[in-house]
Order: structure tokens, then sequence, then C-alpha cells
């Protein structure tokens, strides 16, 4: 198993939509032992692919109850509201109130390539909001209500391209 480097804005790869995983082999489960690593390394409590630089549909999370993983994952339900201040390992030190669903259902496959789903309120819901996103390419930026964004965008873009306080 390795720790890899985790994709931070504004890397090109967090805003490309993964590519579907077209058979479960050695190498995915190989990737889904890597990304476990490197998420509670971090420490984070989910990861998606592309964050670690491979645009294959695939999460890991644990929010307390265990690793979980999927491959393939879709979303099959969202209901009620729920605003927390969220964060995200690809935008480091940065957390946002953030109004997403209060429940979420999604169902992938595990990697004997039987189908699993997942169910939650709250964090639970939240993660497989936020990392069933980042395969779509869509980052929790995209989340803010439009003036935050853009401050945050500004805020990020001075950040890594060293002009912070060059002002």
């Amino acid at each position: 198993m390795a720790i890899f480097p985790i994709r931070t804005f504004p890397d090109a790869v967090l805003r490309t939509p993964a590519a579907e995983v077209p058979v479960i082999n050695d190498g995915v489960r190989r990737l889904v032992d890597d990304m476990f690593e490197t998420m509670y390394a971090a420490p984070g409590v989910g990861l998606a692919a592309p964050q670690i630089g491979v645009s294959l549909q695939v999460i890991v999370f644990d929010v307390g109850g265990g690793p979980c993983h999927m491959v393939n994952p879709v979303m099959l339900e969202t209901s009620g509201s729920w605003t927390y201040d969220e964060g995200c390992l690809s935008v480091p030190e940065r957390y946002w109130g953030i109004k997403r669903a209060g429940f979420a259902r999604a169902r992938g496959l595990n990697l004997d390539g039987e189908e699993v789903e997942y169910a939650g309120d709250e964090l639970v819901g939240r993660v497989l909001q936020h990392e069933i996103d980042h395969l779509k390419g869509i980052l929790l930026l995209e989340r803010l209500p439009r003036r935050v964004r853009k401050q945050a965008l500004r805020d990020l873009r001075e950040e890594a391209f060293g002009l912070k306080g060059s002002r």
C-alpha cells in the first residue's frame, strides 16, 4: 500500500468527470487500499480517486462505522436539508457552511463486483454526496452561494499563485 499526494485546487483532474471502472481487478483493489491509507493519513473521512490523480469512479469513506468503499457509485435518493461546515482534502484548511440534502442513499459495487448500498442522515449522507460530486468533477466550491464562491475562488487563486498580500 502507498500514501499518495492529494491533488488540490486548481488541479484540472478535480474538475474532470471520472470514467467508470470497466472491470474490478487487482489494480482496482490496490487502488482502494491505497485510497484508504491516503485518507486515514490525511486525515479525512472520505476520498475520491480523482483526488489522488486517478480519474476513475471509486470512493472510500469512514465516518466512524468502519471503512466503506464503492466502485461506480450512483446517487439513488436525497431528501431534506442540512447546513454544515464542510471541508475538503482538495481545498485544505478551508470550511464553509454548505447546504446539502440531509439524507442520501447511493448504490455501487464492492471489490467482489457485488452491489452495495449505503445510506444515512447528516454526515453519512453528506460524505456520499461530497465524494460522488468529486467523481462528476464538482468541487464543494460549486455548492457555495455565488458571492461566497467568488470570494473563495479569488482567495484560493491568490494563494495558489503566490499573489496573497501583493496588492
